[in-house]
C-alpha cells in the first residue's frame, strides 16, 4: 500500500478529530489542525525556495552578459 505524502497529513488529522470529537484527547484545536498547517508551511517554504533559485539564475544570467 503506497501512502502519498499529501494523504499522511489529512489522515493524521482525520485521526485527531475523531479523537478530539470522542473527548479521548484534550488537545487544543491548534494541535488537531497541526497536520494541515505544517504541510502548507512546508510547502510554502519549498516554494520560497524555488522562487529564491531562479530569481538568482536569472541575476547571474544578466551579470554574465
Amino acid at each position: 500500500m503506497k501512502i502519498e505524502l499529501a494523504g499522511l497529513p489529512m489522515m493524521l488529522f482525520i485521526v485527531f478529530l475523531i479523537l478530539k470529537l470522542c473527548k479521548v484527547i484534550a488537545w487544543s484545536w491548534w494541535w488537531v489542525t497541526s497536520p494541515l498547517w505544517i504541510m502548507a508551511l512546508f510547502v510554502a517554504g519549498v516554494n520560497m525556495l524555488y522562487f529564491i533559485a531562479g530569481f538568482l539564475m536569472v541575476i547571474r544570467k544578466y551579470k554574465k552578459r
